[in-house]
């Protein structure tokens, strides 16, 4: 307790370890909202809860950290784009081969099919790439950049690999954002999420539109993972966490909410920084377990509510 007293008094005596925090979780976060985003877009147009979000997430850092131990000349920026191929890849196929059976089935029966699938991806990459903790070291020297940028006399260090992959998710986001909004496909998507009957009936192919949207999804957290490894660690086993940040991103934000999703991306972030530096690293997955209580207890009070307001 005097330890937990203790960094709180830090943060009051110090206001400039806040703005470390802070700096720190809007990094993460941004990555938090970029794989959440893809989960919202599954979960809206497809009414799939997907488990395994974290796992596509974990496959694209292992995409991104194979390449650069195999192919030569291999820069760590360019496995955004091959984990966004390959991972692109690996969506369809999983929609093919499992995904596509279980759209019109109950919720249990997709949740059910997408945690086997987070078992099955896990278990494959312990056994491809083993149970070691893994990470890229970007060095971005040879762009003419420094490596480390240090602000209020060196209290606040602010890496280069950091800024550098919150331009990338924004500079991905944006891409995303701009194809649903002026692209045929982006239309056809918001078209089948709002009624995909009627969007049938119109001639659109929903079956193809269920394929792209999945293999979207898949793509955008491989690009998230190829970020991931290079500012943080991935491990076989990590998925979970991030499958249980995105599902409290969605469900506070809600579906088709993209801003929502960004600052809940941005708070959850924070909130986890700030939680590893008062109760200490130990607790920062437990943050992110409480926010989902706390976020599903809200909107079973708040459904509750209207009920009693539609009474």
């Amino acid at each position: 307790m005097d330890q937990i007293m203790g960094n709180i008094d830090l943060l009051i005596q110090f206001p400039i370890v806040n703005l470390k925090i802070i700096l720190d979780g809007v990094m993460i976060g941004a990555l938090f909202a970029l794989a959440a985003y893809g989960l919202a877009l599954v979960w809206g147009v497809m009414n799939v809860k997907n488990l395994a979000q974290g796992d596509f997430v974990i496959g694209g850092g292992y995409v991104s950290w194979w390449s650069y131990h195999n192919v030569p000349y291999f820069h760590p920026l360019l496995g955004v784009p091959v984990a966004f191929i390959v991972m692109w890849a690996l969506g369809w196929l999983t929609y093919k081969l499992v995904i596509s059976r279980v759209i019109e089935r109950d919720l249990f029966t997709s949740l059910l099919a997408t945690f086997g699938l987070a078992i099955m991806y896990a278990q494959l990459m312990n056994l491809m790439f083993g149970s070691d903790t893994q990470s890229l070291v970007l060095d971005v020297t040879g762009l003419g950049l420094e490596n480390n940028y240090y602000f209020a006399d060196g209290l606040i260090d602010l890496p280069a690999a950091k800024v550098i992959g919150v331009v990338l998710a924004a500079i991905l986001a944006t891409g995303v954002i701009l194809f649903m909004k002026r692209s045929r496909m982006g239309q056809a998507i918001r078209a089948t999420a709002q009624d995909a009957r009627a969007a049938r009936v119109l001639g659109i192919d929903t079956e193809k539109v269920y394929a792209f949207t999945f293999s979207l999804n898949s793509a955008i957290c491989g690009a998230a993972g190829a970020i991931i490894v290079m500012v943080w660690v991935i491990q076989p086993f990590y998925g979970i966490t991030y499958s249980i940040r995105a599902f409290v991103i969605v469900t506070a934000a809600g579906l088709g909410n993209l801003p929502g999703v960004i600052a809940a991306g941005l708070g959850i972030g924070a909130a986890e920084q700030y939680g590893s530096h008062i109760f200490g690293i130990g607790y920062q997955q437990a943050i992110a377990v409480i926010l989902l209580l706390m976020v599903l207890i809200y909107r079973l009070v708040q459904q509750r509510r209207n009920r009693q307001v539609m009474q």
